[in-house]
């Protein structure tokens, strides 16, 4: 009963949660503009959708740190000022990234997996794979 009365409200949000999420590419945008593909990173990363039932606002999400990911060309450099808090998610995003079959985007992902990995351990691999609940 919780589960769909959480669905529920859930399509009520969706819209607000659309809305932030615009207000969060726009922000994006803007940093990538600035040349801080880190900083936008963080910002795609910050308040994931991880939670969110809505896959209207999953996609909307994931198109958002997909461009962030994306414009990530030192990924060394990256993990010099990522902090270690937002590993675990990113490594879902990098799965949804590689669930895609685009090759820009598979290879983008693998460079940044196997940083993340040698970072983060595999710990990182098993929760993002373990937990099938807060999927992005």
């Amino acid at each position: 009963m919780m589960a769909g009365a959480e669905k529920f409200v859930e399509a009520d949000n969706a819209e607000a949660i659309i809305t932030r999420i615009e207000h969060k590419s726009r922000k994006i945008e803007s940093l990538l503009k600035q040349n801080k593909p880190v900083e936008a990173l963080k910002t795609a990363l910050e308040g994931s959708s991880h939670m969110i039932l809505d896959e209207r606002c999953k996609s909307a999400n994931w198109i958002v740190v997909h461009r962030a990911l994306m414009a990530i060309k030192d990924v060394e450099g990256m993990f010099s000022s990522l902090d270690p808090e937002y590993y675990d998610i990113l490594m879902k995003y990098l799965y949804r990234g590689l669930s895609t079959g685009d090759r820009p985007t598979c290879d983008q992902c693998l460079r940044i997996h196997e940083k993340l990995t040698e970072r983060a351990g595999l710990g990182c691999i098993l929760r993002s794979l373990a937990d099938t609940v807060n999927t992005v």
